[in-house]
């Protein structure tokens, strides 16, 4: 069966990379859980759940929306659903409103503060796909994107956000801006010949790995400065020194000059990253 001929949801489902949704969401779950220091109750993560869902849905799908043209120029991305011709912009456009009516009901069922704020990530997931058109510092505003999670979550079950539920959204800020750097590599050479900005265009591929090096300390330093500030018992700190030793292999897998592991080194390992530090948060919070 190919691409064109797959059922839709299928052909929608590849489309946002729904798989893909492991990174953002245990760190939605983390941000719930110490919020509270607990349970915040079933209602609370089954809304949590499909408003992650709905928003990154919206998210990717705009993305695609917005890079259709680039996309299509691209080898790499010439398969994707727009540029086949497996989806049409209707489609995906209707996915996109679809996905919005899901992140709005499910923001209407959390705390009042939410149904204020929820214009943010929205807002951002519209300016994100354009930034590289301008600045390499488009990896940085993907990381807030999906830093906003442990903050959303945090403020949909308490309705306040402290210094803590902050640093944890930096933290993942860093580590999502430190593995996009590690992602620009792939199109390093497009990039340079369409004009378009990334670290590694900027900075060239040894920039990407010392940029990298630097966020993911940064966001080890941050990881351990939340555990401080809420006083999280031993589970919490073994999640650190997991999450540290998962980033350093993530960077022994990959050199300048060798990147042939560079997929497992983005996609497998971050995904195993963030389920590894929400079942430690987990464990911590159900054991202190």
């Amino acid at each position: 069966m190919t691409a064109v001929t797959a059922p839709l949801p299928r052909r929608l489902a590849s489309l946002v990379r729904i798989e893909h949704t492991v990174f953002a969401l245990p760190f939605a779950y983390v941000g719930a859980l110490l919020a509270v220091d607990g349970w915040p109750g079933i209602d609370a993560m089954f809304w949590v759940t499909v408003a992650m869902v709905g928003a990154r849905t919206l998210a990717m799908a705009l993305n695609r929306l917005i890079d259709a043209e680039l996309d299509a120029r691209n080898p790499r991305t010439a398969t994707r659903e727009l540029p086949s011709g497996a989806l049409t912009r209707r489609q995906v456009a209707a996915l996109s409103a679809v996905s919005l009516g899901i992140f709005l009901l499910a923001v209407s069922q959390l705390d009042p503060v939410i149904r204020w704020l929820w214009p943010i990530p929205v807002a951002m997931f519209v300016v994100y796909p354009y930034l590289k058109r301008f600045t390499w510092l488009c990896h940085a505003w993907l990381g807030a994107c999906l830093g906003l999670a442990p903050v959303g979550a945090w403020l949909a079950v308490t309705g306040a956000a402290p210094w803590e539920a902050w640093t944890l959204g930096l933290a993942v800020a860093f580590w999502v801006a430190g593995f996009d750097l590690f992602y620009s590599l792939f199109d390093l050479e497009h990039d340079r010949a369409e004009g378009l900005h990334s670290w590694a265009v900027r900075f060239g591929e040894r920039g990407v790995f010392r940029g990298a090096r630097g966020l993911h300390v940064g966001a080890i330093a941050l990881l351990a400065l939340t555990g401080a500030g809420l006083g999280v018992g031993p589970s919490y700190w073994l999640g650190v020194i997991a999450t540290a030793a998962l980033l350093a292999y993530e960077h022994s897998l990959v050199r300048p000059g060798d990147l042939r592991r560079l997929d497992t080194a983005f996609f497998t390992l971050n995904g195993v990253i963030s389920v590894v530090f929400f079942a430690f948060v987990a464990i911590d919070v159900a054991t202190t």
